[in-house]
């Protein structure tokens, strides 16, 4: 039985379609003790709590002719209410919070009026947070989501500023992307020149949810102010040619003002929780508001990672992680500062086509219940990922009975990808088992070699794009990871598993991180754990090492190097980013 004395921390996971940690809606918030124990658990899913309101699918509002894709805010604020009456109704002590943090999808955007931060500070507790808010808080109802992809005319001109998306990966750590905040920004003063003016400052989603405990506008986090493409991470500072560029006739000096500072130390407190949290919810005056973070770099800190052990978060996209300490920066893939450890960076790549693209050949395979569907002992017919797991696992790596078989390629992106920047569609291909002579198939495959291909896709282009960061784990084996650990709703699926360790190897074997689907809101609470109770000088990776027992996290879920079947996917990895470069030189892309 735990003691009144024993201090408890609050980690949010403000993702697409949760108030939490799972990965189709906006995840709940996890409170656990500060010996790392998970003790309470809620969350609120927008479709399902909030969709009829709202008129939002899978938690966003998509205009097709545009690309846009946008949220509510008053549906997030909404969700905060609900999610916390919903962990009092399972008698959270919030008496006992002693800290607060979290994580927010990364890249959206919130333009709060010239009021807003008067309102925050003068909330009354006797309402709700969405009625006093959403009227007079904001410039702008909606935010951008990650899943925009509305400004290709921007990125070009992100991408142009500097000389080359090259530079601009060198000095921000991307290059230019749909999502980012620098060219959301620009295309947004364009469309919506008023309301832009009348924005006196921009959050991101991580700050936009810490000002609301805060109960003032929040600074950026260290880590996710990276992903905006305007901060010179060398030099630790906005770049000041790439804000003139988002700001235009508005100028810099005004869009500075409207983004503020940048908190370099992700640690700490900003501030002790507002009044109306400690009114409303019984939270203890002192308790602190640490920087929240994005939900990439929140991931990463749901464990403490070694050298070479990496993350691949199985959500509504995918997305690949590692800690390193050396910052080398491609057009490719990310780096981010690290959200905690100063002299680390976060190394990832992310993609829009995740979950939702595995979905979409999940739900062209005969229904579980089906006479004609296949079996696994492991999946029962309830499960409405058996069929597909059962197809998957019983089709031969790359689609090929023999050895001598052509090797089976494809691209699937039921959204217009990131990584590689093309328009929605899919493409299937084949190659020799060696790699050459790729060709393009002009007919449809039987629905069960897709099964495989989607996976195999999705694991060949992290392998393609992290090949270069990572070295052998020992001199009797070739360059991959040390330990592969899975996270995101992905990660319960067998078949997914045995697919990345085929493909991806993994000296020490893939890995589950058991944390319910919960990483990014476990990785918060950890971060308020490290920033309030912290040492002189003492690291992140120090404190949670310390306390983080790996019997209770992690469960081993393949055995992932294999070193025949990892040679088949080496051979064709060159014909694999041939295929990327031949949807690429058809693409249309809007101008």
């Amino acid at each position: 039985m735990l003691t009144a004395e024993v201090p408890l921390y609050l980690g949010f996971d403000l993702s697409t379609q949760q108030l939490k940690g799972t990965y189709i809606s906006a995840p709940p918030p996890i409170v656990i003790t500060s010996h790392l124990k998970v003790l309470y658990e809620a969350k609120v899913d927008f479709d399902a709590d909030l969709g009829t309101k709202y008129g939002i699918k899978k938690g966003v509002l998509v205009n097709e002719a545009e690309r846009e894709v946008i949220a509510p805010v008053a549906m997030w604020l909404e969700a905060v209410d609900l999610v916390l009456q919903r962990l009092k109704a399972k008698k959270t002590p919030f008496h006992r919070i002693k800290g607060i943090s979290g994580a927010g999808q990364q890249h959206g955007s919130v333009y709060w009026s010239a009021s807003g931060e008067d309102v925050l500070a003068s909330l009354d507790p006797d309402k709700t947070l969405v009625n006093q808010l959403a009227r007079e808080a904001f410039a702008h109802a909606y935010s951008p989501n990650w899943q925009d992809a509305s400004t290709q005319k921007e990125c070009d001109s992100f991408d142009a500023e500097l000389g080359s998306p090259e530079t601009l990966a060198n000095v921000t750590g991307s290059k230019a992307h749909h999502r980012f905040t620098g060219p959301q920004i620009m295309r947004f003063r364009k469309k919506h020149p008023t309301v832009y003016s009348a924005t006196a400052r921009i959050s991101l989603v991580s700050s936009f949810l810490a000002s609301v405990f805060l109960g003032q506008i929040a600074t950026f986090d260290i880590s996710d102010v990276c992903g905006m493409n305007l901060w010179d991470i060398n030099a630790g500072a906005w770049s000041e040619p790439l804000l003139a560029l988002a700001a235009g006739p508005d100028g810099l000096a005004d869009l500075k003002s409207k983004l503020g500072s940048v908190r370099e130390d992700g640690g700490g407190r900003m501030g002790s929780i507002s009044p109306y949290f400690v009114s409303r919810y019984k939270f203890p005056s002192d308790c602190g508001i640490v920087p929240f973070t994005g939900d990439n770099p929140a991931t990463i800190l749901s464990l403490p990672l070694r050298p070479l052990d990496a993350i691949v978060s199985l959500g509504t996209s995918t997305t690949f992680l590692m800690s390193t300490p050396k910052y080398l920066p491609d057009p490719s893939y990310h780096f981010f500062n690290h959200p905690t450890t100063a002299g680390l960076y976060m190394f990832m790549l992310c993609y829009k086509n995740g979950g939702l693209a595995r979905e979409k050949i999940r739900d062209s395979l005969p229904s579980p219940s089906s006479p004609s569907s296949p079996s696994s002992p492991s999946s029962p017919s309830s499960d409405p990922w058996s069929t597909f797991n059962a197809t998957a696992l019983s089709t031969p790596p790359l689609g090929q009975s023999s050895p001598q078989d052509p090797a089976k390629l494809g691209l699937y992106f039921p959204l217009p990808e990131i990584v590689p920047n093309v328009r929605a569609g899919t493409y299937r291909y084949t190659c020799s088992p060696s790699g050459s002579n790729l060709t393009e198939s002009l007919t449809p495959w039987a629905p069960g070699s897709d099964a495989r291909a989607i996976v195999e896709s999705q694991v060949l282009s992290l392998r393609l794009r992290s090949q270069n960061l990572v070295h052998s784990p020992s001199p009797t084996l070739p360059p991959q990871p040390r330990r592969i650990y899975l996270v995101g709703g992905g990660s319960l699926n067998p078949a997914i598993a045995r697919i990345v360790g085929d493909v991806l190897g993994g000296a020490e074997g893939v890995w589950k991180l058991d944390v319910g689907g919960n990483a990014c809101a476990l990785g918060g609470a950890y971060k308020a754990v490290w920033a309030i109770e912290r040492g002189e000088g003492e690291s992140f990776e120090e404190l949670i090492g310390e306390r983080w027992r790996e019997s209770e996290a992690v469960e081993k879920v393949d055995e992932g190097f294999r070193e025949q079947v990892w040679g088949r996917y080496g051979k064709v990895l060159g014909a694999f980013e041939e295929m990327e470069g031949e949807v690429l030189k058809g693409e249309e892309r809007n101008q």
